[in-house]
């Protein structure tokens, strides 16, 4: 089972459809996945959780798409770059699959 965690700070709007699109790529690879949804409420978690905005994806303790080692950690939205060059606050499906299926071992 893969192991997966949906971080989001309640105020970045696009978190709601970010969880619907993980658990629709979850459903269309066939991989079974136990899913840990953790709100970030506080500076300190964003701290704990290497938090770098709404929503964040990890898969096995590791983000979909790991930020600059500059990054900051805090409560903010996060913009993912979609395979076209477009921003986007959602997390490409193709992003989301990549990584669970290297998971999973596909």
């Amino acid at each position: 089972m893969v192991r997966v965690s949906f971080l989001y700070y309640e105020d970045c709007p696009s978190h709601k459809l970010a969880l619907e699109r993980l658990n629709q790529v979850l459903a269309d690879e066939g991989i079974d996945a136990a899913v840990e949804i953790v709100k970030v409420e506080t500076d300190a978690q964003a701290e704990q959780w290497r938090f770098v905005g709404s929503p964040t994806i990890l898969v096995e303790g590791r983000d979909i798409d790991p930020p600059a080692p500059s990054a900051q950690f805090a409560l903010t939205c996060r913009a993912y770059r979609r395979e076209d060059g477009r921003i986007s606050p959602l997390p490409p499906p193709e992003l989301i699959s990549r990584s669970l299926r290297a998971a999973a071992g596909r």
